[in-house]
């Protein structure tokens, strides 16, 4: 945890945000795999870390703005859970770390929310994303299943803290960043012809565990990179394939890396795939190059497209004006996803608040294919920590679909393309901070061009 005074600054600063009514805080319960004691690893809310910084189940609370209270609801540990469990402070131990002077038992909570609805008081919560979460404020709170209305100003608060990183918030995501390119280089060091995916995979998650941490998101280790999340570990990889690896690591304080590499399978890339990949990279570059605040993210991501679609181009896959192509989104065959996120005590910073705020600041999303799937469009500021993550991808199944329809066929050489449907796909990420004056790469240097992957094969 960090020092108890950076969890009462950050009380405060929300409650002057939100201004009255009370704010609900639903910590995580363990939630079993297969059955009730067997559980999946636990991990603690985001933001209750972020504003309680407690890593335990079973634990909930409030900021009662009105009544000027701050309470954390929980149960001490019976000897039953000792004997399994250890001893673990107590409650009001915990409590008093983060500076809370206020405890009570669990069963209080929904107590004191029926009170505070009974009186007619405001009572803020956050989407909820867990099953639990969302029984519990229908129960709490009397309401029927769809009728769940979110906070708008206690979202809006959470963002416009969670956003700006400190000082040692970043020193926990840079620590996790080196955690996680030690983890890339271990894959690049390990693959070899002949290996399962599984085994790359291993290699690399135990870089995280020897390293005292988790990951921040299932590995992503695939030669079929055509498939944006593709967490199947079984194929066997062979000579001219290539790897693509996406994986980071988390912090024991749950702070995030997120970074991607493509991997040659043998010692060199075919000239096919060097063309290809090349283009990656120049349009990796530029949208590094292009980080400063001020700057709209949707503005970078513009650029990186068009980079993208006129490498194509050289290459006669596409055709036309490389600006109208983006334009209309017949990039998209290509670059169906978004550039980057936002990222700290999530992988995907805040997610479950929506883009709209995070990533948007409240502005609108545009629906067309691909740019739909841009999670940061903002004008950047310090202390943003965001992912820098274009890539290339051959589809076959969106090839097939888009050729049927005819879309595109001003901007797309499908007759070119036709020869591409065997590439997989492939992407390089790194993660950036905002600062004053331009960026700054988060982590130790992970090779990123075709020489240096080669270079460590």
């Amino acid at each position: 945890m960090f020092a108890k005074e950076t969890y009462i600054n950050r009380r405060s600063a929300l409650k002057k945000s939100v201004g009255s009514g009370l704010l609900l805080f639903l910590g995580n319960e363990e939630s079993g795999m297969n059955y009730e004691d067997n559980t999946y690893p636990y991990r603690q809310d985001s933001s209750f870390l972020y504003f309680f910084g407690l890593s335990y189940a079973g634990l909930g609370a409030v900021i009662d703005i009105d009544e000027d209270r701050e309470i954390i609801f929980g149960d001490e540990l019976t000897i039953d859970h000792i004997v399994w469990m250890g001893t673990q402070p107590t409650l009001h131990e915990k409590a008093q770390s983060v500076g809370i002077r206020e405890t009570l038992p669990s069963a209080d909570l929904k107590k004191y929310i029926e009170k505070a609805v009974a009186k007619g008081q405001t009572v803020h919560y956050l989407p909820p994303y867990r099953a639990e979460h969302r029984l519990k404020l229908l129960d709490m709170l009397g309401i029927k299943p769809g009728t769940e209305q979110p906070s708008i100003p206690f979202i809006k608060g959470v963002v416009n803290l969670r956003n700006y990183k400190t000082a040692e918030e970043i020193v926990e995501i840079e620590r996790a960043c080196d955690v996680t390119a030690e983890m890339h280089i271990a894959a690049m060091r390990a693959l070899r012809v002949g290996m399962k995916e599984c085994e790359v995979s291993a290699a690399l998650e135990a870089v995280a565990q020897a390293n005292g941490c988790a990951l921040s998101f299932p590995t992503i280790a695939t030669v079929c990179g055509q498939t944006l999340h593709n967490h199947y570990h079984g194929h066997t990889v062979k000579e001219g394939d290539m790897l693509l690896v996406d994986a980071g690591a988390e912090t024991e304080m749950g702070y995030a890396g997120d970074m991607s590499s493509t991997i040659c399978a043998g010692k060199k890339f075919t000239s096919r795939q060097k063309d290809v990949y090349d283009i990656q990279v120049a349009s990796h570059r530029a949208a590094v190059e292009a980080l400063r605040p001020g700057i709209p993210f949707k503005d970078v991501y513009e650029l990186s497209c068009r980079i993208i679609c006129e490498g194509l181009k050289g290459l006669g896959l596409m055709k036309g004006d490389p600006a109208e192509a983006v334009a209309a989104g017949a990039h998209a065959m290509f670059f169906p996803c978004g550039l980057g996120h936002m990222m700290g005590l999530d992988v995907h910073d805040m997610e479950n608040l929506g883009e709209v705020w995070v990533g948007y600041d409240g502005h609108p999303k545009s629906t067309q294919f691909g740019r739909k799937s841009l999670r940061l469009a903002r004008p950047l500021e310090p202390g943003f920590v965001l992912t820098i993550e274009p890539g290339i991808y051959f589809i076959p199944e969106l090839m097939d679909y888009w050729k049927a329809e005819g879309r595109f066929t001003d901007f797309i050489n499908y007759d070119k393309l036709e020869a591409y449907r065997d590439f997989t796909g492939l992407r390089n990420e790194e993660d950036y901070l905002i600062t004053e004056t331009g960026a700054r790469r988060l982590g130790k240097y992970v090779p990123v061009t075709t020489e240096e992957v080669e270079a460590l094969r």
